[in-house]
C-alpha cells in the first residue's frame, strides 16, 4: 500500500468521526448531557413479583415502570435518562433485605418504590437510608415506619423514608367505626402475627373499645397456616358477630371460606392487605357480605385517576393495576419530582442521593390519587381510607371516609 492511499484513508476517518462527534450521542427522549452523553438515574422497585402476593407487586412494579416511560417521553430531566431496576422481595424481610443490598450497591440508583409488606420495609429501610437512597412505599402501613415505636411519643426513624398510603393509626379506627355504626358490637380478631396484621388488629381493638364495642375473642394464626380448624373452633364458641382480621389475601381467602363451612356465618373484615380480586376467587361464595378497608378512594371515582388508568391501560401490561397502582404511580413520580431537582446539576447519579431524601420533603403535586406531599414524619397529607363490601362475587364501595 503506497502512502498516497494510507493518507487519504487517514483523512477520510478523520472526517467520518468528526461528522458524528458533531450530531452527539442522542437517548430515546432526544436530551443531551454537555458532554453529549446522556446520564442514567435509576429508580428500584422492591416488592413481590413472584408467589402468593404477586398480583399485588407486579401491579406496583407496572405502575412505577409507567411513570418512568412517561418522564423520559417529555424529557422531565434535561440531559438524564431514567431507568427501572425491579427486584423480587418475594414477601419476606431477609429477601427484601438482600434485594436493598444489591440495589444500594448500584450507583445509579437514586430511590426505591417499595415495600409492599410492612415487615419487609422494616429490614429494607436500614439498609438504605445509611447510603441515602430515598425510599417510598405505596402500601406499608404500619405507623412506626414513620413515627417509631413510642405512639406517645412519636419520633421519625428514617429521614429517608416516605409513603403515598395513609397508616393503620387511621385505617384500623376507621374500620372499628364503621362496624359500630351497623351495629356490631361484639367483634372477633384474630391476626397473622406480622409487623402489618397485628398493628392493625391493634389499631381497631384500641379503636372498637374506646368506642363501646367489645372484644368476644382474640386469636393469632402463623403466616402459613392453611388449616385454620382450630381457631375457627374457639371464634364460634365465643359467638361474634364479626371478625376483624390482620394479614393478607392468601390466608384471609381461605380463612373465611373455612369459617362460613364451620356454621361461623358472620362477616370477615380485614384491611387494604385482603382488598384484592384474588381474596373473593380463595374464598369463593363464603367471601359474600366480607368487608375490608382500603387506602384512597376507590380509583375509578377520581378525575384525577382517569388519565392514569387510560395510560395504564394503553401501555398494555398484563397484570392488573392492583390495589397499589395509583399509589405506586405517585410514589414513582413523587421520586421524579424530586429528582428535578436534585439531578439538576449533579454530574452523576449517586452524587444526588442526599440531594434526593432532601428534595422530597419538599415535593408537592396533584396526582393520580389527589394531593401528594408530605407531613415531617414522611406521611402522605392526604388521610382517605374507604370501605368495600364483597357483594355478588365483586368488591363494591360502600363509604370513603377522610
Amino acid at each position: 500500500m503506497n502512502r498516497r492511499i494510507v493518507k487519504l484513508a487517514a483523512v477520510t476517518f478523520v472526517a467520518g468521526a468528526l461528522a458524528l462527534s458533531g450530531c452527539g450521542s442522542r437517548a430515546d427522549n432526544g436530551s443531551t448531557s454537555s458532554s453529549g452523553a446522556t446520564k442514567i438515574a435509576k429508580i428500584g422497585v422492591i416488592a413481590p413479583l413472584s408467589g402468593d402476593l404477586s398480583a399485588l407487586g407486579l401491579g406496583i412494579k407496572n405502575s412505577v415502570d409507567l411513570a418512568i416511560k412517561q418522564a423520559n417521553d417529555s424529557n422531565a430531566i434535561p440531559g438524564w435518562k431514567l431507568e427501572i431496576s425491579a427486584m423480587d422481595d418475594q414477601a419476606t424481610p431477609d429477601v427484601g433485605k438482600n434485594a436493598a443490598t444489591s440495589l444500594s450497591s448500584d450507583d445509579q440508583v437514586v430511590g426505591v418504590v417499595g415495600t409492599l409488606n410492612s415487615s419487609v420495609a422494616q429490614s429494607v429501610t436500614p439498609v438504605l437510608q445509611p447510603v441515602h437512597i430515598v425510599q417510598i412505599s405505596p402500601a406499608n402501613t404500619n405507623p412506626t415506619l414513620t413515627q417509631g415505636q413510642d405512639a406517645a411519643n412519636p419520633a421519625r426513624p428514617y429521614d429517608n423514608y416516605f409513603r403515598t398510603c395513609t397508616t393503620d393509626a387511621v385505617q384500623g379506627p376507621t374500620a372499628a367505626a364503621y362496624l359500630l355504626s351497623i351495629g356490631i358490637k361484639n367483634v372477633a380478631t384474630i391476626h397473622d402475627k406480622k409487623s402489618y396484621g397485628q398493628g392493625l388488629v391493634e389499631a381497631f381493638t384500641k379503636a372498637f373499645v374506646a368506642g363501646g364495642g367489645k372484644i368476644a375473642i382474640a386469636q393469632t394464626i402463623n403466616p402459613d397456616d392453611k388449616d385454620f380448624s382450630a381457631v375457627v373452633t374457639n371464634v364460634k364458641a365465643a359467638n361474634p358477630a364479626a371478625v376483624y382480621y390482620g394479614g393478607e389475601y392468601p390466608q384471609a381467602g381461605p380463612l373465611s371460606k373455612q369459617m362460613k363451612a364451620a356454621g361461623l356465618n358472620v362477616p370477615l373484615m380485614g384491611g387494604d392487605g385482603i382488598f384484592d380480586p384474588s381474596y373473593i376467587d380463595l374464598a369463593g361464595s363464603a367471601s359474600n357480605g366480607d368487608l375490608a378497608t382500603s387506602v384512597g378512594a376507590p380509583v375509578d371515582t377520581l378525575a384525577s385517576a382517569k388519565a392514569f388508568v387510560s395510560a395504564y391501560t394503553a401501555a398494555g401490561y398484563k397484570d392488573p393495576m392492583g390495589a397499589y397502582g395509583a399509589q405506586s404511580y405517585d410514589a414513582a413520580n413523587a421520586i421524579i419530582n424530586a429528582l428535578k431537582t436534585s439531578l439538576a446539576k449533579a454530574t452523576d447519579a449517586k452524587s444526588a442521593r442526599a440531594d434526593t431524601v432532601t428534595a422530597m420533603s419538599s415535593v408537592s403535586f396533584d396526582g393520580a390519587t389527589g394531593k401528594i406531599a408530605f407531613d415531617k414524619y414522611g406521611d402522605t397529607v392526604t388521610k382517605v381510607i374507604t370501605v368495600y363490601k364483597v357483594t355478588a362475587g365483586k368488591w363494591a364501595t360502600e363509604k370513603t371516609l377522610s
